[in-house]
């Protein structure tokens, strides 16, 4: 309360914040601020964010401000703060004090926040004997623990989350109902006596009769048993890191060759022995968001973790986001009491890979884990806490900051964007209608926009599975319901056989809607364009490894794949193109990629050499045959197919376990070697299209794997950039766009971006989503919405 001798004038202010500031503790947080400044007024919720009435002298008013940008809680993400003089009428009525008031009317649009990992304050708690949530898996607060995973509808109450079935207790209560309590309306609150519950269970799902479910796990994995964990978005299937007789026996249950495995540690100083861990990559370890980063192995990693990630050069590795993944580490570090011990290294490295057998979705249910995971996992580590939208973990790796400030979202390239970042918007230059994307057929994630927010779904993964059909159907149904948008335009992919075309289809049929097709890789600048808020005319530079061209463009049905574009908006124009290579037995040379070598072998004039230099492969004979007689040959543009071409000529893969497998070596293999000079004449250029041949004939005669996988980078970095550079002149446009999925590779991202700054051209790369075909959704809908807007 304002002292009434105080002579100094008060000021009168109405404050609007913007962004992700409901269910986050943000209310609270103004509350206190206010109290402790000694200011009059009110706080509350309403439908476009947190709306703020205040009366106090002007310098505690100043340092409110101030303290609002500066002190937020750390799940909240302020968009904007709008400041204005409050009308009298208003302050009249304020009541002695500060206080917090009911939502406005009643109907408030509650923005759900991610899930977040364990806060300090609650690890703390988690590791006190003294607590009364003492080693209780699932203690959460106002600033931590699930969110979007357990919400079935808004508003973000207890009643439509899956907590609705768990009443708190008496102490509870009163944690949820006080306003100074860091768990103030949190709607996962619980505790040992009201909240969920662990149990153990075999196979046939018989329950395990153990006095300690984590001690009973701690001991399964030590043995070298498989264990199924129900986590935050689904199963994981862990086992210790360092059995190379357990990870031998999960591939082969998993049926999963050679594809890397997921790794969790304890913390950042435990991953050291490993892998090399930087200030950004650390940043994006201990962020709230708690991603897979990959990082650069060390060479222990192989024989210390031996089959975890074979002949890969990188580890993806994780911190622990849930207090059931602490106490794991805790139970394994002799139960010290307090936190002092998880700022030391610890021994343990667990596997940590999704519970998605055979390419499906990710496993979240109790019985359906037993019926899909039988077969793999030993035993089951569940509870009886629902999930109701699956997700999966998140993948970045650390990209050039290029001298920017590292913040809390680290300096990062997406590979799969999921827990943690799913459902935050992504601002965009414009508002509009809302408009619904259902994205590609490999990495699916779908869009839906509201006003100038895009929100992009979880990874949903390739759709060549019923069930994955089916979670692109729930994702989309999910994704409306919570953001309470009926979209006025459904986008799509070109392609007519794409499960999410068809999908497109029938729901713009149903809602009555136009459905508007976007090129790929149109899709795949626009998401770039999209999320830095240009509107303006640029370059795109499309690189991946496939989609549907547009036959009346270049005469070509050809699939696409390294393409040079003049987009503005929704307006795309093919100005160049990558120089076409035959495909010898269609998708099967994305697979191979010495089928992809016989094709530069044979567009060399050097048909003849194919089978004795790929005396190996059985059908070698037979694709030089293909080849000659141009029998089942279509070709392609792709720039992934001339990665591939390069890895088999240099002899790193000839055939792969894994998509993009001969590209990650080769990327691994050129950073190990560092920049070399790109080679003289390696490419031409003639009437837009780039022609990669005469640098693949160099590789043919080079003995040096290491050497030649630098020497195809910078050559291939520095034929891009004089490329764009011929293009920016002839059209005067100097913003350059990169998208699409070899923009993961960070040696040509790094390489090509530096010498396309030394022109002086703006350089513009994916952050917030994907540059693979995870974030095609966010491109379609932004071509979307200025199509129906426009």
């Amino acid at each position: 309360m304002i002292d009434a001798r105080v002579a100094a004038p008060l000021i009168q202010r109405h404050v609007r914040v913007r962004g992700l500031v409901q269910g986050v503790g943000f209310r609270p947080f103004v509350y206190r601020t206010a109290r402790e400044l000694n200011l009059e007024g009110w706080v509350r919720n309403d439908g476009q964010g947190v709306e703020i009435a205040l009366r106090g002298e002007p310098a505690q008013v100043a340092r409110f401000e101030q303290r609002l940008r500066s002190g937020a809680p750390r799940l909240a993400r302020i968009d904007a703060i709008e400041c204005a003089r409050l009308p009298d009428a208003v302050a009249s009525a304020f009541a002695p004090g500060f206080r917090i008031e009911a939502s406005r009317n009643g109907d408030v649009t509650t923005g759900i926040v991610p899930d977040a990992a364990i806060c300090d304050a609650c690890l703390a708690e988690l590791f006190d004997p003294a607590d009364r949530r003492w080693r209780y898996p699932f203690i959460n607060c106002t600033h931590c623990g699930p969110r979007f995973t357990l919400t079935r509808a808004l508003p973000y109450d207890r009643p439509h989350t899956s907590m609705a079935r768990f009443r708190m207790c008496a102490a509870c209560q009163r944690e949820y109902d006080g306003a100074l309590e860091r768990r103030f309306h949190a709607q996962p609150n619980a505790c040992p006596a009201c909240g969920p519950r662990l149990s153990l269970v075999d196979r046939d799902g018989a329950r395990i009769e153990c006095g300690d479910v984590i001690a009973a796990v701690a001991a399964h994995l030590a043995r070298g048993e498989i264990v199924a964990l129900k986590g935050l978005g689904g199963f994981h299937l862990v086992c210790d890191a360092h059995r190379a007789d357990t990870v031998a026996a999960l591939r082969a249950r998993k049926q999963r060759d050679e594809k890397p495995f997921a790794l969790m540690f304890a913390n950042s100083a435990s991953i050291e022995r490993y892998a090399r861990v930087d200030a950004a990559a650390r940043t994006l370890l201990e962020s709230v968001a708690r991603p897979i980063v990959l990082l650069e192995a060390r060479a222990e990693a192989a024989s210390a973790l031996r089959g975890v990630a074979p002949g890969m050069p990188t580890l993806g590795c994780m911190l622990p986001y849930t207090p059931l993944h602490y106490l794991l580490f805790h139970e394994a570090a002799g139960r010290p009491a307090g936190t002092a011990w998880l700022a030391q290294a610890q021994p343990l490295a667990l596997v940590m890979t999704s519970a998605n057998p055979g390419g499906e979705p990710l496993v979240v249910g109790n019985d359906e884990a037993l019926a899909r995971l039988g077969a793999i996992a030993d035993v089951f580590a569940m509870h009886d806490r629902d999930i109701v939208v699956r997700c999966d973990d998140s993948v970045v790796r650390v990209a050039p900051s290029n001298g920017s400030r590292i913040t809390d979202q680290g300096s990062r390239t997406f590979i799969r964007r999921a827990r943690g970042y799913t459902p935050a918007p992504i601002r965009l230059p414009g508002g509009g209608p809302a408009v619904l994307a259902t994205g590609a057929y490999l990495k699916n994630t779908a869009c839906l926009t509201r006003g100038d927010q895009a929100f992009l779904s979880q990874h949903i993964g390739d759709l060549e599975n019923a069930a994955s059909c089916v979670a692109l159907e729930e994702a989309v149904a999910h994704l409306q319901a919570v953001l309470e948008a009926r979209p006025v335009a459904i986008a799509h992919d070109l392609h007519p056989d794409f499960f999410s075309t068809r999908l497109a289809l029938r729901l713009a049929q149903e809602l009555n809607v136009p459905a508007i097709g976007v090129q790929h890789h149109h899709a795949h600048i626009a998401a770039v364009a999209a999320e830095h808020g240009v509107a303006a005319p640029v370059l795109g530079l499309a690189l991946d490894g496939v989609g549907l061209g547009i036959s009346d463009q270049f005469d070509s049905g050809d699939a696409w794949g390294g393409e040079l574009l003049l987009v503005n908006g929704a307006e795309c124009k093919r100005i160049g193109h990558l120089r076409a290579l035959p495909l010898p037995g269609g998708d099967r040379a994305a697979r191979e990629p010495w089928r992809m070598a016989a094709a530069v072998l044979h567009e060399l004039g050097r048909t003849d050499e194919i089978a004795l230099r790929f005396a190996r492969q059985p059908a070698a004979s037979a694709v030089a045959d293909m080849l000659a007689r141009d029998l089942r040959c279509p070709r392609t543009t792709s720039a992934g197919r001339w990665f591939d071409a390069a890895a088999a000529l240099l002899g790193v893969r000839e055939v792969m376990n894994f998509e993009g497998q001969a590209a990650m070596l080769l990327e691994g293999l050129a950073h190990k070697r560092g920049v070399v000079v790109p080679a003289s004449e390696g490419y031409r250029i003639d009437d837009g299209t780039l022609d990669l041949l005469p640098l693949a004939a160099r590789l043919l005669e080079e003995r040096d794997a290491e050497f030649g996988a630098a020497l195809f980078h910078s050559t291939l970095a520095a034929a891009l950039a004089g490329w764009v550079a011929a293009a920016s002149r002839a059209t005067d446009i100097t913003t350059v766009v990169m998208g699409g999925g070899c923009f993961m590779n960070a040696v040509l991202s790094r390489q090509l971006a530096r010498l396309l700054k030394a022109r002086a051209l703006d350089v513009l790369e994916a952050r917030q989503a994907p540059p693979n075909d995870g974030g095609i959704a966010l491109g379609q809908a932004w071509v979307a919405l200025q199509t129906v807007g426009g």
